[in-house]
C-alpha cells in the first residue's frame, strides 16, 4: 500500500505533462471504512471517509478534471454519487446503480469526470442501501475561476456545515425495518458536522455529548455553505442574532435576500453570507431543528451547535431562537421556497448572465406528471411508487446494457401520467427526446414532505402550490428568474412544476431523496440519446475502467483483492481516457474554427 501514492502521482504527472496543459486535475483519495462513534453518546458503527466523520471537503475550480479513487473498506457493495455534479456527456461516472456496477468491498474504483461549466455548493455520499444514513458523506466546493467575477465582496472566509437528522440505529437495521413492512419512525436527534446538540437544555440534552464548534472573527464576513445530508427531515436553519444573505444554491447566484433562518429539504445545500456583527457579549446558537412535524413530540430532534467569536465573552446560554411561528400557515414555507429567485443578471461559471437562457419563452416539448403516494404492500413487500411503478434497478447498468446489446434489461415506457390500476414493481425508465424541453410536475400525495432529485441536470422551479396540480396552475408559474438547481422540494399535499432542458446524454437517475422512499423503489430513470451521434461527440464511451455486473459478469477480468493493482490500473486507464477525450474535443474545435 505504502507505494501506491508515489506510483499514482508519477503516472499522473507524466501523463499531465503529455496531455492537459489546459484544464488541471485534482486528485483525492477516498476510503470508506467503519468506525465507531457516539455523536448522540451512543456508540455505534459510522461509515467514515479517509477516518473522519463526516468526509474531507473536495475543493476544486470550474472545468477542472476530477480523478476520485474510491477505495471500498465496507463489507458490502458500495457507489459514491456525487450530488448536483451535472457529468457533462458522462453519466458513466454518475455513481448510482442505473449507471454503475458497484465497488465489491475490498476493491476500489476511479471516477473521471470534469466539473464543466459549473461553481457551487455540493456534497457527495454513497447512494446504495441507505448507507448515507450512517455517513459517508462530505461537501464538493466548485470555485470561479479567477477572470469570472462573484456576485459579492469575497468572503473573509469559507465555513462547510452538515446538518441531518440521525438514528443511533444503523444504515442495516433501518434497512431491515423497511424491509419487515415498518416506518423507520422518529429520529434519535440532529447533527451539525457529525456532532451532537450542545447542552442548551439539562433535560434534552444529556451530558458528555461533543459538539460542533464554529470559530469566525469580529467583523468578518464568511460565506457558510450548508448541506441537509439527513435521512428525511426538514430542517430550519438558523444562526442567533445574525441575518442569512442567501447567496447561491446547487450552483447558481441567488438574488441576495436577507432571512433570520430558512427552511433546508433533505438533499438541499445553500450558501450564506453571514457577517460576524454582534458584540460577542456570548457565543451564540447555530440551530437546525425538525420541520413539519408535532414539535413537543420532536423537541429532541434539534440540532445545536455554537458559533464563537475570538473575542467571545462567554459560553451561549438561554432558549433557543425560535422556528418560524406557522403551526396554522402551512403556506409560510411555499411562499419562502418562491421568493428564492436566481441573479439573472451575475455571471455563473461562464462570463455571461445566469439569466440569459430565456426558459420561460420556450415550448415544452413533453409532460411529466409524477404522482407519489403513501408506502403500499406490493407482492408481500412495503414499497414506494412514482406513478404506481415502484422501480427494481436492472441487473446491468442501463447504458452497459445499451452498449453490450443486453435484451431485457429495462422497459421504456414509464408512463406521462398516473395510471389507474394496482400499483407494481417494475424496470421502467423515461425515454426521453435528445434536446427537448420538458415539464416535470411533481405530486405529492405521500404524508410527508419529500425532495425531489435529477441527476446530471439543474432544472427551473417555476411553480409550487397546494392541492392537486392542474393545467390552470401554468398561469402563477415564474417565466423569467426561477431558481435553477437539482433538488427540490414537494410539500405533502401539493405540487411542484420545473422545467428541464435535455441537453446531456446519458441515463439519470430521478428519485426522491428521502432515503427511506428511495430505498423503498420511488426512482426511475431518464434515458436521453443522441440518434445522430456515431462519433461520441455528445457522448463519452464506456470507460476504460468499467466494473461488470448482471448479464455481463463473465467479462469481469479483475478479481484481486489488492488495492495496489486495481488503483495502478485503474487511474491509468481513466487518465488515458481523460487524455484521448481531450484531444477529441480538442480537434472538433478545431473543426469548428473555435
Amino acid at each position: 500500500m505504502g507505494t501506491f501514492p508515489l506510483l499514482y502521482w508519477i503516472f499522473s504527472g507524466l501523463l499531465l505533462r503529455i496531455c492537459f496543459s489546459a484544464d488541471p486535475f485534482a486528485n483525492y483519495e477516498l476510503e470508506y471504512s467503519y468506525i465507531t462513534a457516539s455523536p448522540l453518546g451512543v456508540p455505534q458503527q459510522v461509515i467514515a471517509v479517509n477516518g473522519k466523520f463526516p468526509g474531507p471537503v473536495i475543493n476544486v475550480t470550474t472545468n477542472y478534471n476530477v480523478v476520485v479513487n474510491v477505495k471500498n473498506k465496507l463489507d458490502e457493495n458500495l457507489l459514491v454519487t456525487w450530488s448536483g455534479i451535472q457529468m457533462r456527456r458522462a453519466s458513466w461516472q454518475d455513481g448510482v446503480l442505473g449507471t454503475n456496477c458497484p465497488i465489491p468491498p475490498k476493491w476500489n474504483w476511479t471516477y473521471q469526470f470534469q466539473v464543466k461549466d459549473q461553481i457551487g455548493s455540493f456534497f457527495y455520499y454513497p447512494s446504495l442501501n441507505m448507507q448515507r444514513a450512517s455517513g459517508g458523506f462530505g461537501s464538493f466546493v466548485i470555485m470561479n475561476r479567477d477572470i469570472i467575477a462573484i456576485p459579492f465582496n469575497t468572503p473573509d472566509g469559507d465555513i462547510v456545515i452538515t446538518i441531518g437528522d440521525w438514528y443511533t440505529r444503523n444504515h442495516t437495521d433501518l434497512r431491515k425495518a423497511l424491509d419487515n413492512g415498518k416506518e423507520l419512525g422518529m429520529p434519535d436527534g440532529v447533527l451539525i458536522n457529525g456532532k451532537g446538540p450542545y447542552r442548551y437544555n439539562t433535560s434534552l440534552v444529556p451530558d458528555g455529548i461533543e459538539h460542533a464548534t464554529i470559530n469566525v472573527d469580529p467583523g468578518k464576513t464568511y460565506r457558510v455553505r450548508v448541506h441537509n445530508v439527513g435521512v428525511s427531515t426538514s430542517l430550519n436553519f438558523r444562526i442567533q442574532n445574525h441575518n442569512l444573505l442567501l447567496a447561491e444554491t446547487e450552483g447558481y447566484y441567488t438574488s441576495q435576500q436577507n432571512y433570520t433562518s430558512l427552511d433546508i429539504h433533505v438533499g438541499q445545500s445553500y450558501s450564506f453570507l453571514v457577517t460576524m456583527d454582534q458584540n460577542a457579549s456570548s457565543d451564540y446558537y447555530i440551530v437546525a431543528s425538525a420541520r413539519f412535524v408535532n414539535q413537543s413530540l420532536w423537541q429532541r430532534v434539534t440540532g445545536v451547535a455554537v458559533l464563537h467569536y475570538s473575542n467571545s465573552k462567554g459560553k451561549a446560554a438561554g432558549p433557543l431562537p425560535d422556528t418560524p411561528n406557522d403551526a396554522y400557515d402551512p403556506s409560510y414555507s411555499l411562499n419562502q421556497a418562491m421568493s428564492i429567485r436566481q441573479n439573472v443578471s451575475a455571471s455563473g461559471a461562464r462570463p455571461n448572465p445566469q439569466g440569459s437562457f430565456h426558459y420561460g419563452s420556450i415550448n415544452v416539448t413533453d409532460v411529466y406528471v409524477l404522482k407519489s403516494l403513501p408506502p403500499v404492500m406490493i407482492d408481500g413487500k412495503l414499497r414506494a411508487t412514482y406513478n404506481g411503478i415502484s422501480f427494481v434497478n436492472p441487473d446491468t447498468p442501463i447504458r452497459l446494457a445499451d452498449a453490450y446489446k443486453v435484451k431485457g434489461d429495462y422497459k421504456l415506457d414509464f408512463p406521462s401520467k398516473p395510471l389507474n390500476r394496482t400499483p407494481i414493481v417494475d424496470r421502467s425508465i423515461i425515454n426521453a427526446t435528445y434536446k427537448g424541453f420538458i415539464e416535470i410536475i411533481l405530486q405529492n400525495n405521500d404524508t410527508v414532505v419529500q425532495t425531489f432529485h435529477l441527476d446530471g441536470y439543474s432544472f427551473f422551479v417555476v411553480g409550487m402550490g397546494y392541492g392537486d396540480w392542474t393545467e390552470n396552475n401554468r398561469g402563477s408559474y415564474n417565466r423569467w428568474d426561477a431558481i435553477s438547481r437539482s433538488t427540490v422540494q414537494v410539500f405533502s399535499g401539493g405540487w411542484t412544476a420545473v422545467f428541464v432542458s435535455l441537453d446531456n446524454v446519458g441515463v439519470w437517475n430521478l428519485r426522491t431523496d428521502n432515503l427511506d422512499r428511495w430505498y423503498l423503489g420511488q426512482e426511475t430513470y431518464m434515458r436521453i440519446i443522441n440518434p445522430e451521434d456515431t462519433g461520441n461527440k455528445t457522448e463519452l464511451p464506456v470507460p476504460d475502467n468499467v466494473l461488470y455486473c448482471g448479464a455481463l459478469s463473465n467479462k469481469q477480468k479483475c478479481a484481486s483483492e489488492s488495492f495496489l493493482s486495481i488503483d495502478v490500473a485503474r487511474t491509468l486507464a481513466a487518465l488515458y481516457s481523460a487524455c484521448d477525450n481531450f484531444y477529441s474535443n480538442f480537434h472538433s474545435a478545431l473543426a469548428f474554427g473555435n
